[in-house]
């Protein structure tokens, strides 16, 4: 982690970052922003090496991008929005929840592709490739199985995910 910590666009110290271990069988890896992070149980027992990179690197860049921050302020101001839209049209406030959370869903969607990429461009900055998130990305769809996407899905659909970046340079 700290090859990846030192090529990040923020840098960070590793006195700076925190890693917590949640207590669950299922492979998942979080950024919570400023540094924090959390890791599953199930992820430091199948992982090797290379696709804990990969995982890791992933997380990073949600962090180095701003990820977490930009979510929180996105949030508030769709509560505000409506708050504002159900004072113009009462009742849209029950609606209001749900296309909010389309909105959020895409908006991630967006973002976890753009960590794919930084994180592929992170790996190859510390001396590895990005073949490494390709196949961390192949290894959890055989591992875990796929991630759909969707309208309604956080994730894009893995196999996507993995096509975006062979596409990319």
């Amino acid at each position: 982690m700290v090859p990846l910590l030192r090529v990040m666009d923020h840098p960070r110290q590793p006195s700076q970052v925190k890693v917590g271990v949640l207590d669950d069988s299922h492979i998942n890896a979080a950024s919570a922003g400023n540094g924090e992070f959390y890791v599953t149980r199930g992820l430091l027992e199948k992982a090797n090496d290379e696709h804990l990179s990969g995982v890791l690197a992933h997380e990073l860049s949600h962090d180095d991008l701003g990820h977490v921050a930009k979510a929180q302020r996105l949030g508030a101001g769709l509560s505000i929005g409506m708050v504002i839209l159900d004072q113009i049209i009462p009742g849209a406030g029950s609606l209001a929840p749900i296309a909010g959370q389309l909105i959020i869903n895409k908006y991630t969607q967006r973002e976890e592709y753009q960590a794919d990429a930084h994180g592929a461009e992170l790996l190859q900055r510390a001396g590895s490739s990005k073949q490494v998130m390709i196949d961390t990305l192949t290894w959890l769809t055989q591992t875990e199985g796929t991630s759909g996407g969707g309208f309604f899905a956080t994730h894009p659909a893995t196999g996507d995910r993995i096509q975006a970046l062979q596409r990319a340079k």
